[in-house]
């Protein structure tokens, strides 16, 4: 995920200053990892730097000095670009369950013992998730970033039963090279 085509897309809305973007991140993406403030103001100096973005002033309203930044035509046209552009469907399989499976039959490990445990964790991430986003007042945020996560994790789970079906083969294969 990129935080500068975040950062910039809730510029869009209108200038907001570095605490507002981290809260207004943290209640849009409800499930990515959560922004740190030093990210935030860091990200928000590139942009500015790279004509993205812009100081539209500093302030307090009574408590201490922000500055509001905005974003520039350039950061626009940039938020668009990014917005329209297609992201590849990853080429290679980069996930640690996978790779944990793998060390585990090439190992002599118990791999039907983790895919179990791992099986157990991956359905209580979805009851977690389903009483997120089926919770009363729950916002479109939360809703699609639950589905999202939900479908993610059914297609681990759907991998998990293949690959304990499999496992038996598998092993016999490792244990011939």
């Amino acid at each position: 995920m990129s935080t500068r085509h975040i950062l910039l897309g809730l510029l869009a809305t209108g200038p907001s200053h570095g605490y507002d973007l981290k809260r207004r991140h943290d209640e849009r993406f409800p499930q990515a990892r959560p922004l740190a403030y030093g990210q935030v103001y860091t990200t928000l100096q590139r942009l500015v730097r790279d004509g993205l973005a812009e100081v539209d002033g500093t302030g307090s309203e009574g408590g201490p000095e922000r500055t509001l930044y905005r974003a520039t035509e350039d950061g626009a046209r940039e938020l668009t670009r990014w917005a329209a552009e297609v992201t590849p469907p990853a080429p290679f399989v980069a996930n640690e369950i996978f790779a944990k499976v793998v060390v585990s039959i090439l190992t002599s490990g118990d791999p039907e013992a983790y895919l179990r445990d791992q099986r157990a964790a991956h359905i209580g991430r979805m009851r977690e998730l389903t009483a997120v986003k089926t919770a009363p007042g729950a916002d479109l945020s939360t809703v699609l970033s639950a589905d999202y996560a939900l479908t993610h994790l059914d297609a681990d789970l759907r991998w998990m039963t293949t690959t304990g079906a499999r496992l038996a083969p598998l092993a016999a294969e490792v244990d011939t090279v």
